[in-house]
C-alpha cells in the first residue's frame, strides 16, 4: 500500500474524503462525456448509413484524430510544468475547442469531413488531457491517489452512460435527426466549460512557492523516463493496439443488425459497467497495488476480445460487452495513478504527457489496422488479432516491466 508524501501540503486532507478540486474536475469530465457520448456511438452509425463508409475508413479517422493529438498531449503536459503549474488555462482551451468542432459533426457531408472535425475535437483533447490529469495529481495526496484517478474515470464513465441513454431517448420518441441529436450535443458540453472556467481552483499555483520552480526542468528525451516508466509506457502502447476504439464494438453490432436505439443502449451499458468498478478499482490499486490491478484487468479484457470473436446474437454481444466494460473500468484509475507515482510534483504535466503521447501514437495504427483485418477477414479475426497482442501485452507486464517497477518501489 502506499504511503502518504508527507513533503506534498495536499496531504492534509482527510483520508477517503476527495478534495473539492477533484470532485469539481470529475464534474466536468461527466458534463463533457455527456456530450461527447452523444456524438460518438452515433459515428459508426452516421458512417455506415448516411455516409457510407465502413471500418476502414472509422479506423483512419480514429487514428488520424488521435495522431494529431498525440504530440500535444506531450507538449501541454510539459508546458503547464514550464508554466510553474498553472494548467487550468490549457485545460479550459482543450475543453471550449472540443465542444465548439464536436455539434458540428451533425453538419458534415462526407467522411473527410467527419475526419476534420473529428480531428479538431482530438486536438482540444490533446490539450486539456495532460494538464487535468496533473491537476487531479496536485490536488490528491499521493496514498489515495488510485481512489482520485477512479472516480474521475467514474464519473466520466456516467457522463457517457447519460450521453448514451439521452441520444437513444431523443431519437425514440422526438422525432430528430442523427444529425440534430449530434447539434444539441452543444448543450451539456458547454456547461463543462462553465463549471472548469468559473468553479475549479488552481490548486498549485496556490500552494507552491514559484521559487521552488525556478530550476530549469531537464530536456526532453524518452531517456530521462526512468526504466520502470519506459517498460511500462512500452508495455502499455502494445495493450493499446488491442484495446482499440469502442466504437468497433458498435460496428460490430451494427453488423449483427441491431437497431440504433438499442445500440446506444449498448453503449450506456457499457459506460454504465466501466463506472460501477471505476472507483473501487481505484481504491483497490491503492489498497493491493496498482501494477496487480493492471494485471488483472489487462488479463480479463484479452479475454474479452477472444469472447467478441465468438458472438453472433445480440444477446451475446450484450454479455460480452458489460464484462468488457466492468474490467476496463477496474484498471483504468490504476493506470493513471501509476504513472503518477513515478512523476516528481514539478514534472507531473510531463510525465502525464509522456503516457498520452505514447498511448495516442499506439492508438493511430492500432485502429486502422483493426479495420483494415476486419475488411479483409472478419469482425471475429480482427477482435482475435486483439486477443492475441493483450495476452502478450500481459505476459510483458509480469515477466519484463513488473520486475522494473516493483525493485523501482522499494
Amino acid at each position: 500500500m502506499n504511503k502518504p508524501d508527507q513533503s506534498d501540503p495536499a496531504h492534509f486532507v482527510p483520508s477517503g474524503k476527495l478534495p473539492r478540486t477533484v470532485v469539481l474536475l470529475g464534474l466536468v469530465s461527466f458534463f463533457n462525456d455527456f456530450a461527447s457520448d452523444i456524438v460518438v456511438p452515433l459515428i459508426p452509425i452516421l458512417l455506415a448509413t448516411v455516409l457510407a463508409a465502413g471500418p476502414i475508413a472509422l479506423g483512419l479517422i480514429e487514428g488520424v484524430a488521435d495522431a494529431l493529438a498525440c504530440f500535444l498531449k506531450l507538449w501541454a503536459g510539459r508546458h503547464s510544468d514550464v508554466m510553474s503549474g498553472r494548467r487550468k488555462g490549457l485545460a479550459l482551451m482543450g475543453y471550449t475547442l472540443s465542444n465548439l468542432a464536436r455539434p458540428l459533426l451533425g453538419l458534415a457531408g462526407s467522411w473527410v469531413a467527419v475526419l476534420l472535425l473529428r480531428s479538431v475535437d482530438r486536438v482540444g483533447k490533446g490539450l486539456r488531457s495532460a494538464p487535468r490529469d496533473a491537476m487531479v495529481t496536485d490536488a490528491t495526496p499521493s496514498h489515495i491517489r488510485g481512489y482520485a484517478f477512479g472516480f474521475h474515470r467514474a464519473l466520466d464513465n456516467a457522463g457517457a452512460v447519460a450521453g448514451a441513454l439521452t441520444a437513444a431517448a431523443v431519437l425514440a420518441w422526438s422525432g430528430l435527426s442523427l444529425s440534430e441529436v449530434i447539434l444539441w450535443s452543444a448543450v451539456p458540453g458547454f456547461a463543462a466549460v462553465i463549471i472548469l472556467g468559473t468553479g475549479v481552483k488552481e490548486e498549485k499555483a496556490d500552494r507552491i512557492q514559484p521559487s521552488e520552480f525556478q530550476r530549469t526542468l531537464p530536456p526532453l528525451r524518452w531517456s530521462g523516463l526512468s526504466m520502470s516508466m519506459r517498460h511500462y509506457l512500452l508495455v502499455l502502447a502494445l495493450f493499446t493496439f488491442a484495446r482499440t476504439s469502442e466504437t468497433f464494438i458498435l460496428l460490430f453490432g451494427h453488423q449483427l443488425n441491431i437497431d440504433v436505439v438499442e445500440l446506444l443502449l449498448l453503449w450506456a451499458g457499457l459506460n454504465f459497467a466501466k463506472a460501477l468498478t471505476s472507483t473501487q478499482g481505484g481504491q483497490l490499486a491503492d489498497h493491493f497495488g496498482r501494477g496487480a490491478l493492471i494485471l488483472i484487468g489487462w488479463s480479463a479484457l484479452a479475454v474479452s476480445f477472444l469472447a467478441f470473436s465468438q458472438v453472433t446474437t445480440s444477446i451475446g454481444l450484450w454479455i460480452v460487452s458489460m464484462g468488457y466494460g466492468l474490467f476496463m473500468g477496474m484498471s483504468e484509475g490504476a493506470e493513471r495513478a501509476l504513472i503518477s507515482d513515478y512523476a516528481l510534483p514539478d514534472e507531473r504535466g510531463t510525465a502525464f504527457g509522456w503516457y498520452h503521447l505514447i498511448s495516442g501514437i499506439a492508438a493511430i495504427p492500432a485502429g486502422l489496422l483493426f479495420g483494415v483485418i476486419w475488411h479483409l477477414f472478419s469482425a471475429a479475426t480482427a477482435f482475435c488479432f486483439a486477443s492475441l497482442l493483450a495476452f502478450l501485452a500481459v505476459a510483458l507486464l509480469r515477466l519484463w516491466a513488473w520486475p522494473v517497477r516493483h525493485k523501482f518501489d522499494k
